[in-house]
């Protein structure tokens, strides 16, 4: 059955969703896959966005925070204060999964600004709950395109921090101890080492190789010997998500 990256991703990423899991999540990839995973194998999934809509069931795809097609059917709406303050500031928050310009070795997210060549600068929308997602989350989840100035050795500023310069620097900092930074790209899934903090590589997809990982990758990424090829995704979860999670092709094109 044929499949598009950005549905690899979206599968590669659900399946990683486990059931019972609570996950503070953004609009676009991100929200295909949590409803993917909680539609098929993880149905007592708890997601809910920063602005606390908690679990909703759109019956349209939306195509931002602030659309109200996409807090259809909630459980219970709480509040900014509600969603980052208790849930998330209390612990509670297995995965954050977020989106970005820009991730750095080390797991850095910048979705705040961009250098221009003639040295301005471009500004983008920022962190809005994000930086606050990644200090407070036990596991960060990225979906975003595999480019050298997309994955890169610094990001032109740190909006949400990952492993911040390796080792024990995160901690130093004040920021509270994570298991890691999951990116999902249309070529791999790295995560950031648990002793390095450094990306590593997980698995190479399907068709892609390890000189088109190397040429669009603006970092050294670690490549253990033992990486795996990720597995294509499943015929049933192909369907779902055409048919029931993004049926207008709005994210999964």
């Amino acid at each position: 059955m044929e499949y598009t990256t950005n549905e690899l991703m979206c599968v590669s990423a659900a399946m990683r969703l486990k059931d019972g899991m609570n996950v503070a999540v953004g609009v676009g990839l991100p929200q295909m896959a949590c409803f993917l995973a909680k539609f098929t194998h993880a149905p007592d999934l708890n997601m809910f966005y920063e602005l606390g809509v908690y679990n909703p069931y759109p019956k349209d795809t939306g195509v931002g925070l602030a659309d109200p097609r996409i807090w259809y059917g909630c459980e219970y709406y709480t509040g900014f204060l509600g969603a980052l303050g208790e849930i998330l500031a209390g612990g509670h928050v297995d995965v954050g999964f977020l989106g970005a310009l820009q991730c750095d070795k080390y797991g850095n997210l910048n979705s705040s600004m961009l250098y221009r060549p003639d040295g301005g600068i471009r500004h983008f929308t920022g962190s809005g709950g994000a930086a606050d997602i990644a200090n407070l989350s036990r596991n960060v989840f990225l979906i975003m395109k595999h480019e050298k100035r997309k994955v890169c050795e610094a990001v032109d500023f740190i909006t949400s921090v990952g492993a911040y310069k390796g080792g024990d620097s995160r901690k130093e900092k004040g920021i509270p101890a994570s298991e890691g930074v999951t990116v999902f790209t249309n070529l791999c899934i790295m995560k950031t080492g648990a002793e390095s903090g450094q990306l590593e590589l997980l698995s190479l997809h399907p068709g892609a190789t390890l000189g088109e990982l190397r040429e669009n990758t603006g970092c050294d990424l670690i490549i253990p010997q033992n990486y795996e090829i990720t597995p294509e995704p499943d015929s049933k979860y192909l369907e779902v998500l055409r048919n029931v999670v993004d049926p207008k092709r709005i994210y999964i094109k």
